[in-house]
């Protein structure tokens, strides 16, 4: 029996170029499941994804799934992607085993977090944003010019900010001590595999030598109040697997698993 990949909507391509589509997972030209392509804005060449690759229980454990994957791995090819991303719900074992079985690396986690009522500001907790400010540090927005130098410097953002500062949901901030700037913060939306629009950490970041002094977590604490002061009622973000102290971070402020990512190169 032959498993093919049989279109079910048409090719549809966003203003930024991107591009989905929606297949039938076929055997011997009877559905027996579905998945989705995409492509994402990234530097050079697009980033792939597949998504929703489902397959009916009858079906399942004879490969379709794994032939499925790998034809929409050649549709992809076939939109110039060099690399693909997949997003694994947390707790899916079965598919983690197959995304590595088919040479998928783990390069992120995704993690997520309810934002309960605010019920006012620990004093006693330093990193609260209406508490005592540590050290003299402050939380402001970006200036136009901080924010136009700033996303010159990563190619990757002007791809994801495609009107500056006033791309929808943007928010852009600096830590600064004594007028310096120690770190920053950028918050917006993000699509994720599941079709959910979700408010959404993009960067935060500390210097290097401030690293260690609450820093992280204010800038953390201050998201998640942007967020509730917008309506939203839960934060995402991603984080990389080898970075241990901000897994501990995250994990502290009660982040919770969402998805895994894995990427893998075509050649």
């Amino acid at each position: 029996m032959t498993t093919t990949l049989r279109p079910s909507g048409p090719l549809q391509q966003a203003d930024d170029g991107t591009l989905a589509r929606s297949y039938e997972v076929c055997v011997n030209s009877r559905p027996v499941g579905a998945v989705r392509v995409a492509t994402l804005p990234a530097p050079g060449r697009p980033l792939g994804t597949i998504s929703d690759l489902r397959v009916d229980e009858a079906d399942r454990g004879r490969g379709r799934g794994t032939v499925a994957a790998l034809a929409a791995e050649e549709v992809l090819r076939g939109w110039r992607c060099e690399r693909i991303r997949v997003s694994v719900p947390a707790g899916a074992h079965a598919a983690r085993r197959l995304a590595g079985a088919l040479g998928y690396v783990e390069t992120g986690h995704v993690l997520a977090k309810d934002l309960g009522p605010v019920d006012g500001a620990d004093p006693a907790d330093p990193a609260d944003p209406e508490g005592p400010v540590p050290g003299g540090v402050g939380i402001r927005a970006m200036t136009d010019a901080e924010a136009a130098a700033w996303i010159a410097a990563e190619p990757g953002r002007a791809a994801l900010l495609p009107d500056g500062p006033a791309t929808d949901g943007t928010r852009l901030h600096v830590a600064v001590r004594d007028g310096t700037r120690i770190g920053h913060l950028w918050t917006g939306w993000r699509d994720l595999p599941t079709g959910e629009r979700v408010p959404y950490v993009w960067e935060v970041a500390v210097a290097a030598s401030e690293r260690g002094r609450g820093h992280g977590r204010r800038l953390m604490r201050f998201a998640e109040r942007v967020v509730r002061d917008a309506g939203g009622g839960r934060l995402v973000l991603r984080v990389d697997p080898g970075n241990a102290p901000a897994r501990a971070l995250y994990a502290s402020l009660g982040y919770r698993p969402l998805l895994t990512d894995l990427e893998k190169t075509l050649y």
